[in-house]
C-alpha cells in the first residue's frame, strides 16, 4: 500500500481546523462573558478574550486553507494550553464519568497543532514557500 502523508496532513488539517472553527463560531454568537469571567478569576485582564476571536476563528481558518500552518499551529497550541491551565486545570489528572481522560479534546487539538507544527500543511495548502508553512 502506498504512503500518502500529504494526504494525512490535510484530513487532519480539516479535522483539527473545521472542528475548532465550530468551538470559534460558538464564541461569535454567544460573546465572550464567560471567558472575560475566568480571566477576572485568574487576575487577568478581560481584553484577553479577544485572543479566542484568533485561536478560535482566524487560526482554523488559516489551518484549514493552508497558510502559514506552522505559525497557526503554534498559536492554536498555546490557546488550547491557555484552556487547559485556565479552565481545566482541575481535570488533568482526571477520567471523565465514560472511562476517557477528562481533558482528551483539549489534549487532541494540542497534539494535532504540535503534530501540524513540526510537520507542516503538506502539498495540499495554499502557501508552502516560508518556513511557517
Amino acid at each position: 500500500m502506498n504512503r500518502n502523508i500529504n494526504t494525512g496532513l490535510l484530513v487532519l488539517r480539516l479535522t483539527i481546523g473545521i472542528l475548532m472553527l465550530f468551538h470559534g463560531i460558538a464564541k461569535l454568537i454567544h460573546g465572550l462573558s464567560g471567558i472575560e469571567n475566568i480571566l477576572s478569576a485568574n487576575g487577568l485582564p478581560t481584553f484577553l478574550s479577544y485572543g479566542v476571536y484568533i485561536g478560535e476563528v482566524i487560526v482554523p481558518i488559516l489551518i484549514i486553507i493552508g497558510y502559514k500552518t506552522r505559525m497557526a499551529s503554534a498559536i492554536l497550541a498555546a490557546n488550547m494550553l491557555f484552556a487547559l491551565f485556565l479552565v481545566h486545570s482541575n481535570d488533568i489528572f482526571s477520567l471523565s464519568k465514560t472511562g476517557g481522560w477528562a481533558v482528551e479534546l483539549i489534549a487532541i487539538y494540542l497534539l494535532g497543532a504540535l503534530t501540524l507544527f513540526f510537520t507542516g500543511a503538506g502539498k495540499y495548502a495554499i502557501s508552502k514557500s516560508s518556513k511557517w508553512d
